[in-house]
Formats: C-alpha cells, structure tokens, sequence
C-alpha cells in the first residue's frame, strides 16, 4: 500500500498515513479501554493489600474461630471444629432477640437521631454568629469530642451516682426520687438513657461542625429569595438548607449509625455493663464476655461476625446512597 501525498497550505506536499485495518483500531481501542479500566486498581494496590493485612486476615480469622471450639492452652490454643453450631445457639437464643439485639438497634437510632439533630442545631447557631465567636464556640465544642471516651464515661458515672451523684442529688430535691433508693444503673431503660447522653456529648461536635461547613457554601442569595416570598424560618430550614446540604446530612447520619452500633466502652464502664446485668448487653458488649469473661471465644466470634455483618450492610447502603447522590448531582 502507499502512502498518499497531499498538498499544504504552502504548497509542499505532506505525507498522510494510510488508515489501519479494522483489526489494529480494535486492537488499540481494547487496550486504550483495560488501562483505563486497571489503573485505578494499580493506584490503589499498595493502600488495599494493607488494608487485607490489617483488616481482612483478622476477619478472616475470627471466621475461622467462630465455627470452632476454641480453648487457650500454655503455649498455644487448640480448636476443635463445630461448624455453624454457635451461630445456631446465638440465632435460637432468646437473649439476642429480647435483650442483645433490641439494645443494640434502638440504642444507635436514639444516638444517632438525637446526635444529628443536637448537632444540626449548633451548626445553625454557629453559622449565625461572628467569626471571633464562633471560633471560640467551636473550640469549646470540640472539647468534648476531643475527650477520651474512658473519661466521659466517668463523668456521666458520677454524674449519676447513687446518693451522692449531681443529677441524683437535683432529681431527689424535686421530688422525683429517692436518692437513698434509686440506682440509676440497675434497669434497662435508665442504664441506657445515661450511655446515649453521654454518647450525644461525645458524638455532636463532629455533626455540628460538619454541618456547618456545608451551612457556609448555600449563598445568601437563597435565603433572601425565601424572605421575598414570604417563607418564615422553619419552611427556609427545610426547602433551603436540606435539600442543599442533603448529602452531608448522608455522611453524617450513616457515620454516626456506623460508630453507634458498634459502641463498646460507654456501656462496658457503666456499673452492670462488665457482664453482671445481662439486661443492658449490646452486640459489642455480649460479644466480648462471651469471649474473655466466659472463654467461649467461638461464641464470641460468632457475636462478632453478626456485628460485622450488620455494619457491612450499613457500609453498602452508605456508598449506594452517596453514588446515587452523585449521580442526581450530575
């Protein structure tokens, strides 16, 4: 085949090449498409493989675990394999529906819609406030995120001491119990009315800042436009400022029911919450006794995949909601 010569703009010719086969445009097309398709893997390839050695081999292993008679031995453990026999007796057991599960779920929706909306709040506060107070208020909020969750837990503890403790000494001066005879700790309701307080101070910084950042992108020109038309504040709130931050109302709702369902050492410190009341158990919680209080740690295990596996389907409704956000976006 030869070339075909053309002429230029200035008379010279110029040498055009002829076009390829069908087969080598195809061949380039294929190619052109797999390295669009495997170089994102590449990229991610180191962050993913130490992502399986600190996560996925210690998954894999508590799997392994939980279908195992597991005893711990000196200088090592023996397992005797039992197949599903402890997913049997967790999923048969009348503590995990009544008692286990229950306070799991309702716990993490209080503590998270109570923390969202708290947190949503103090970011409207926050974006209504000048630039000097506000960053004095957001310094003193996040304080209390900044605080050890082992130390937040002691306070709320005292706080609600028998007796002595602040909120018992206020409930007893109003009348509404008896400090001599009331024990905070020792009913369900109560136990966990005081965890989700104190998960609410320590989770609401987070929310609030987070909602305030999205706050500081909507234009003011918006909000004028809703006064013109006469909405009142309520009616701006929700078909400005929702709609417009929707997606970050997403992040920090599915984060904060990540982080909540899996809340160990706000229930674990609380008087009763080591193992001695089995009423107040969430998933975290029976998880852990059943392992290093019991030395069941197949039944353990088996708790703790039924925990991951409920966080996982969060994981995957939180990505589906944020690609089909971002693809109404688009």
């Amino acid at each position: 085949m030869k070339d075909t010569l053309v002429g230029g703009g200035s008379g010279a010719p110029v040498r055009r090449d002829p076009p390829r086969p069908d087969g080598a445009a195809e061949a380039a097309r294929r190619r052109k498409k797999l390295i669009t398709l495997t170089r994102p893997w590449l990229l991610l390839a180191p962050s993913l493989v130490v992502l399986a050695g600190l996560l996925l081999w210690p998954l894999i292993q508590v799997g392994k675990l939980s279908l195992q008679d597991y005893e711990v031995k000196f200088g090592g453990g023996v397992g005797t394999f039992t197949g599903f026999d402890h997913y049997r007796d967790l999923l048969t057991g009348d503590l995990l529906w009544q008692t286990v599960l229950p306070n799991t779920v309702f716990f993490a929706a209080a503590c998270v819609g109570l923390t969202v909306a708290l947190g949503t709040l103090v970011a409207l506060l926050l974006n209504r406030l000048g630039p000097t107070w506000r960053l004095i208020c957001s310094i003193a909020i996040l304080a209390a995120w900044a605080m050890p969750a082992v130390t937040g837990t002691y306070v709320w503890i005292w706080l609600f001491q028998p007796q002595d403790g602040m909120a018992s000494q206020i409930a007893g001066s109003l009348g509404l119990i008896d400090p001599e005879t009331t024990n905070w700790f020792t009913e369900r309701g109560p136990f966990y009315a005081i965890a989700t307080l104190n998960v609410i101070h320590h989770g609401f910084p987070f929310v609030a800042i987070t909602v305030l950042a999205g706050l500081m992108t909507i234009p003011k020109e918006l909000y004028e436009a809703g006064e013109l038309d006469g909405a009142n504040a309520w009616q701006r709130f929700w078909n400005i400022t929702v709609p417009t931050i929707k997606p970050v109302f997403l992040v920090v709702t599915i984060l904060s029911t990540i982080w909540d369902f899996k809340v160990f050492t706000q229930i674990y410190l609380m008087p009763g919450g080591d193992g001695s009341n089995p009423e107040v158990y969430n998933l975290g919680v029976y998880s852990y006794i059943e392992a290093f209080a019991k030395n069941d740690y197949g039944a353990g295990a088996a708790a703790a995949v039924l925990l991951t596996v409920l966080l996982l389907v969060i994981t995957i409704v939180y990505i589906r909601t944020l690609f089909r956000q971002g693809e109404e976006d688009l």
